[in-house]
């Protein structure tokens, strides 16, 4: 099969970053891209262009359900406590309520074991503790 033949995939740079920053705010690009692109130069470039430049663009799904996933992928890989913690508040911005992110850790229990969904109520127990928008949603 030659290229020509393959539907082209999204890979919008600028809408990565746009919606990026829409999701996590500033800081994000000012902070943790910075930092990690001193570590391994273009990487953060990638991802975000990749991810939420490419993943993100297509069609099918609604921004909440993509996080919705996202928290389900990250409480079952466990040991990402920090990707987990961000994309609990990127839930939060993209209409997820305190409530529904703390259920679907819950729910998830039988599916990735009692253990790492625990360690997701942890994670998202700390997170909505120091997150205004998730005070009381």
């Amino acid at each position: 099969m030659e290229p020509a033949d393959l539907t082209a995939a999204p890979l919008d740079r600028a809408a990565g970053y746009r919606l990026l920053n829409e999701l996590a705010g500033p800081q994000t690009q000012e902070g943790t891209l910075r930092g990690l692109d001193a570590l391994a130069p273009g990487f953060p470039d990638w991802i975000v262009t990749a991810l939420f430049g490419g993943t993100y663009q297509r069609p099918g799904l609604e921004l909440r359900d993509r996080q919705l996933l996202n928290l389900a992928a990250l409480a079952a890989l466990g040991g990402v406590e920090p990707q987990l913690a961000d994309h609990v508040r990127n839930s939060l911005r993209a209409g997820l309520t305190a409530g529904q992110i703390t259920e679907s850790m819950v729910h998830l229990a039988p599916y990735i074991g009692v253990p790492k969904a625990l360690a997701g109520l942890r994670v998202v127990t700390a997170t909505l503790a120091e997150s205004p928008s998730g005070a009381g949603a």
